[in-house]
């Protein structure tokens, strides 16, 4: 049984000694690099090195290679990432020992208990690219927020900023129900989707979460009124509505065909002007949504136009890479066919002769769940390179694979490694292409090795 959330508040103090099991995961890393600037002393343990561990190191925090139950001794507590299982040899030992064991959410939870805003953006699709944008609207404004993004920010050289004002904004994950662990003042939902179905029981399931997680707001909920299932899920609660329906409290008109120009109204009133560098019908909702926080903030319209004017998008969101023979390479996140669906449509506007994929689909439980989703998401571009699926933190157990998949889509390539997808992508390139390395797992490095 998990520790309480309030309990962990005891520990989350100057000069304790927290160990964090899994410190290089996207979250972790921050979490770790914000306790060591509240003054506690932090350690921490992950299965690989990476530049993620190498940066902790750079920052004094004491980082082993490898779980090892006696890396836990003299920690007064233990915080551990959802991949993390009871088996796990330093969380056996922490019990062992009587050191008790808690949730990375929880920590965050405890964190932003101290903020006067907290502001916690939730959806199925859209988190990492709007909290970037609330992040530079905040920034604009000299809010000087404290940040965790489930990515890279240009803006931040990081996906995390620990700052000196009364405001934090966090990317809000409902797998494991972790976002349940917060406190929001200001809780945001961009839109909600069938996902994380090896959690959840099906669409209802993940609905229930998200509304429970709206209703932890203290001060307002920004809901996407364009989305049929999130207005499904809030109805009967008040909220302020974004998206293009005039409906909408916060919504924008004299929109631009390539969705990067727009007012966008509040209430009737005219509250900014959006001149946006990133492309596509999903950054222009995103772009809503930012927008509407800084409405509900008080930040002034103008500060929301400049920031957002200077936002080209977070780490593999749509993230240009390079040229190799006169194709221009991307990188991109999407991991869900409402993703991939964004991402062709954001694509198709900007001119390209070919659009080429290279995926590598995250999970056998998501590939299995949402098969015929990803068939007709992958029959979209003019060519697919297929990837073996990337476990993260499964195995195997139903038997499915990527080879599935290219029974299913004319034309596809499947490449069992990354070295021969990086191989085939080479003899395809041509100009006028944009050649796309697509997932949540290591399909970059694909892409990345073309380019070298």
């Amino acid at each position: 049984m998990q520790n309480d959330t309030l309990e962990l508040q005891k520990y989350i103090q100057p000069g304790k000694r927290v160990h964090l099991v899994g410190i290089g995961g996207v979250s972790m890393r921050p979490l770790g690099l914000v306790l060591k600037g509240m003054g506690l002393q932090v350690s921490g343990s992950d299965m690989n090195s990476s530049v993620s561990t190498d940066e902790l190191i750079s920052q004094g925090i004491q980082v082993q290679i490898g779980h090892r139950g006696e890396n836990v001794e003299g920690a007064d507590c233990v915080i551990r990432t959802a991949a993390v299982h009871n088996d796990n040899p330093e969380i056996a030992s922490a019990r062992a020992l009587g050191i008790p064991v808690f949730e990375r959410a929880q920590a965050w939870g405890v964190i932003m208990r101290a903020y006067k805003n907290a502001i916690c953006v939730s959806g199925t699709h859209g988190k990492t690219t709007t909290t970037s944008m609330v992040a530079h609207i905040l920034m604009e404004a000299q809010w000087d927020p404290t940040v965790m993004i489930g990515g890279y920010l240009p803006l931040l050289h990081a996906g995390h900023r620990v700052g000196k004002g009364d405001t934090i904004l966090l990317e809000s994950c409902e797998y494991c129900d972790s976002f349940l662990n917060f406190f929001p003042s200001l809780a945001v939902v961009l839109n909600i989707e069938a996902d994380h179905l090896d959690y959840f029981k099906d669409l209802y399931d993940v609905e229930k979460s998200f509304r429970q997680f709206a209703q932890l707001s203290t001060n307002g909920i920004l809901a996407n009124g364009d989305d049929k299932n999130t207005v499904e899920t809030l109805k009967d609660l008040d909220y302020v509505s974004f998206g293009f329906g005039e409906g909408n409290r916060v919504h924008a008109v004299d929109v631009s065909g390539d969705w990067r120009r727009f007012d966008v109204l509040c209430d009737g009133e005219k509250y900014c002007h959006l001149e946006l560098p990133v492309y596509g019908h999903h950054n222009a909702i995103n772009a809503l949504a930012a927008a509407g926080v800084g409405w509900i903030l008080g930040i002034p319209g103008e500060a929301v136009e400049r920031g957002l004017a200077s936002f080209h998008g977070a780490g593999r969101r749509m993230e240009f890479k390079g040229t190799y023979n006169g194709a221009d390479i991307y990188d991109d996140y999407a991991h869900h066919p409402g993703e991939l669906e964004a991402t062709v449509e954001a694509v198709r506007n900007m001119g390209y002769k070919r659009i080429i994929f290279a995926f590598q689909p995250h999970t056998y439980t998501r590939t299995y769940a949402l098969f015929n989703d990803f068939v007709k998401q992958l029959r979209k571009p003019d060519l697919v390179v297929l990837a073996e699926i990337y476990a993260a933190r499964e195995r195997n157990t139903i038997g499915i694979s990527s080879k599935d998949l290219l029974k299913e889509i004319p034309g596809s390539v499947y490449c069992a490694t990354l070295p021969e997808v990086t191989n085939y992508l080479r003899v395809l390139a041509q100009p006028g292409d944009v050649i796309l390395t697509v997932g949540a797992g290591d399909i970059y490095r694909a892409g990345e090795a073309l380019l070298k």
